[in-house]
């Protein structure tokens, strides 16, 4: 690492926290959010859904497994930046091919470490998710909030993200089944595993037409995770109100909102969202607990899916919100976490079997 600078952080209430910066050098204005995994820095990093924020990790020593080439979810990460505990800038790995922070000052991301991340974590638990800034250790708490104030909240962040160009992952002529995947700030790891299960992944962006998609004649349609709020992905929603009962549909995340905002339901933020690898949900279908990985501030209404066609299959058991939905008549399935599990736990990879069986049954409907 280059000559460490003290850097403060101050958030939109302001509260104050000092630190030595590390990554790139600069100020910054974001939302400031927490995660509790234990591992998996690089791909929190590299995850698309965290564009326009400001994570603060829970676990104390990040770093020093470094970067490797392997593990990134995406090859431009868009993450405003990480705030840490203790930072290792001398990795021990044998995959590691680059250190956090050089990655971090290739990107513009911006670190800061030796921050009490417990204390910080408390605070925005008790708060809630909020704007702050990062910037020089001499800034004035009411100069800092005088810009926070005037910042303006992006609502593009899914454009930015998405892909530009349609491309493919797998091999056709070895594959039984045809997707398309809707890249809203797609997880790399999301197509991998689906072309694991035999799949021929088309990934085409964000504001792909319902008719476009249905011209590539797929067995099935994708809708991916991604950043910011689902009601600002208007195309998105259009696009697979549009799908409706026509193509079997799965969704994670983000996907899994703009899915309920298709058929009529309703979302909300939460307080502070959900991200970490150890949440609790339970499959109300199987009656099973899984132990699951998630990264979003958004939720379903629960009352608002009443009234749509859609039944929830999945609660959180922390807070009891919805997790998943499903619509038998249209072969639709949806989780708001991720079943990729990049990082954290195996426990959901099984739904990526219901999406094939999901095709399947599409397939014998109508062939019949």
């Amino acid at each position: 690492m280059s000559e460490k600078k003290r850097k403060k952080i101050i958030l939109e209430d302001g509260t104050e926290f000092v630190g030595t910066g590390f990554g790139a050098d600069k100020e910054i204005i974001t939302e400031f959010v927490f995660n509790t995994s234990m591992v998996g820095y690089q791909e929190i990093l590299s995850d698309p859904s965290y564009t326009d924020q400001m994570v603060v990790m829970t676990y104390p020593l990040i770093g020093n497994y470094g970067m490797n080439d392997d593990d990134y979810e995406c090859k431009h990460p868009s993450i405003s930046g990480m705030i840490v505990r203790d930072y290792n800038d001398e990795p021990s790995n044998c995959r590691c091919t680059e250190s956090l922070d050089s990655v971090m000052k290739r990107f513009g991301i911006v670190g800061i470490e030796g921050i009490d991340t417990r204390k910080m974590t408390r605070h925005l638990r008790d708060i809630g998710s909020c704007l702050g800034i990062i910037t020089e250790e001499n800034c004035k708490v009411e100069e800092a909030l005088e810009k926070i104030k005037a910042y303006q909240v992006p609502h593009d962040a899914v454009q930015r993200v998405s892909t530009k160009e349609i491309y493919t992952m797998g091999k056709k002529e070895e594959s039984s089944y045809h997707v398309v995947a809707i890249d809203c700030g797609m997880k790399e790891n999301i197509p991998r595993m689906m072309v694991q299960k035999g799949c021929f992944v088309t990934i085409v962006p964000w504001d792909t037409s319902a008719e476009a998609i249905l011209n590539m004649k797929p067995d099935g349609v994708f809708v991916s995770n991604g950043p910011g709020d689902p009601q600002d992905v208007t195309a998105t929603i259009k696009t697979l109100k549009d799908l409706q009962g026509k193509i079997p549909v799965f969704g994670i995340c983000l996907g899994h909102q703009m899915i309920s905002l298709s058929y009529g339901a309703e979302t909300y933020k939460l307080k502070f969202g959900h991200r970490g690898g150890n949440h609790p949900v339970k499959n109300l279908l199987s009656d099973k607990i899984e132990i699951t990985s998630q990264n979003h501030s958004y939720a379903v209404k629960d009352e608002s899916v009443l009234n749509t066609a859609l039944e929830v299959t999945h609660v959180n058991l922390l807070d009891n919100t919805i997790e998943g939905v499903r619509c038998q008549k249209d072969y639709v399935a949806s989780v708001q976490y991720h079943p990729e599990s990049a990082p954290g736990p195996q426990d959901s990879a099984y739904l990526f079997d219901v999406f094939t069986e999901l095709m399947n049954s599409w397939k014998e409907k109508k062939n019949a």
